[in-house]
């Protein structure tokens, strides 16, 4: 039995009901001229199949010396998932990891027991810079929790990428409409990136329990439903879902998979099936021993790291 608690055992199908299960309306943070959206976790839903954290930042210009710079800082018990549309960021890792990610490629990280990184612009800084992309969580199934880390960059000419009818999509992650992402993953779930000219449709897999549609650019229409950039839908599982775009075409991310078991607590970069495994990674952080203890500092980005919150 999957979790979930947006779902209702009982709910009607067919023409009695809506397509969509929920819409969730992003809230915005300006990080001093640069904002990012977060539509997962939300009030409305904790996760879409495994994605517990959807944010999207930008689209921003940074002046010369001026960009974003995220200090080495710890994750366990989730996978992140960086994708860009515009510009360059350097990733660093714990496990020695030195790469940089542009626009179409998959920075995928598993943090499993625990991992330490940094993202920056440094040199990329140096000119005037646009920056516009997303970064997403995903929650490992629980007897996952604890695999040592890992880090795959895949290039953008390696992912699959499908055309047809006024649509052009590249398949980031999982297994939808008969293709499959080169990235090993450690559950059953699908990211897509799919671009689609005006009054162009696409169907949503139906071989996913959990699915929803990002409106990163333009607009669709669901069940005579339009909805503008910014917009998160959430469908319900089984439902044949379409999604048309709109005069001026659209570009959305599509995501979705197999819903966890349970619920998962959150604190800080901590994603976890009990309180007691954040606590524990909370304390190795705080103790600071990177020489000797659960977390270690980016061999090449060790001089600063960022601290964990007080509360």
């Amino acid at each position: 039995m999957s979790w979930n608690p947006a779902l209702d055992p009982d709910i009607p199908v067919g023409d009695a009901v809506d397509a969509i299960d929920t819409v969730i309306i992003p809230r915005a943070r300006d990080l001093g001229g640069f904002e990012v959206r977060r539509a997962l976790p939300s009030t409305q839903r904790q996760m879409v199949g495994p994605f517990i954290f959807f944010d999207q930042f930008g689209p921003a210009e940074f002046l010369t010396g001026k960009g974003v710079d995220v200090r080495p800082h710890p994750h366990i018990g989730l996978g992140t998932v960086t994708y860009l549309m515009q510009g360059k960021l350097h990733h660093r890792d714990s496990l020695g990891t030195d790469q940089w990610i542009e626009p179409g490629a998959v920075n995928w990280m598993l943090a499993g027991q625990g991992i330490t990184h940094s993202e920056r612009m440094d040199g990329a800084a140096s000119v005037p810079q646009t920056l516009f992309g997303l970064q997403t969580w995903l929650a490992l199934p629980e007897k996952h929790e604890e695999d040592p880390a890992d880090f795959v960059h895949s290039p953008k000419a390696d992912l699959p990428v499908l055309e047809g009818e006024g649509k052009t999509v590249r398949l980031i992650l999982g297994d939808a409409w008969g293709a499959r992402a080169p990235l090993p993953m450690l559950s059953e779930m699908f990211y897509a990136d799919a671009t689609l000219a005006p009054h162009a449709a696409i169907p949503l897999p139906d071989t996913h329990e959990d699915r929803g549609i990002y409106v990163l650019q333009g607009e669709v229409t669901v069940s005579g439903e339009t909805h503008t950039a910014g917009r998160m839908l959430v469908f319900r599982p089984g439902d044949r879902i379409s999604a048309r775009a709109g005069d001026q075409g659209a570009r959305i991310m599509l995501l979705g998979g197999e819903t966890m078991g349970g619920p998962r607590h959150i604190w800080w970069n901590f994603v976890a099936s009990s309180r007691d495994k954040i606590d524990a990674a909370k304390e190795a952080w705080r103790a600071g021993d990177w020489a000797h203890g659960r977390f270690k500092l980016p061999p090449t980005d060790n001089a600063e790291f960022i601290p964990a919150p007080d509360r």
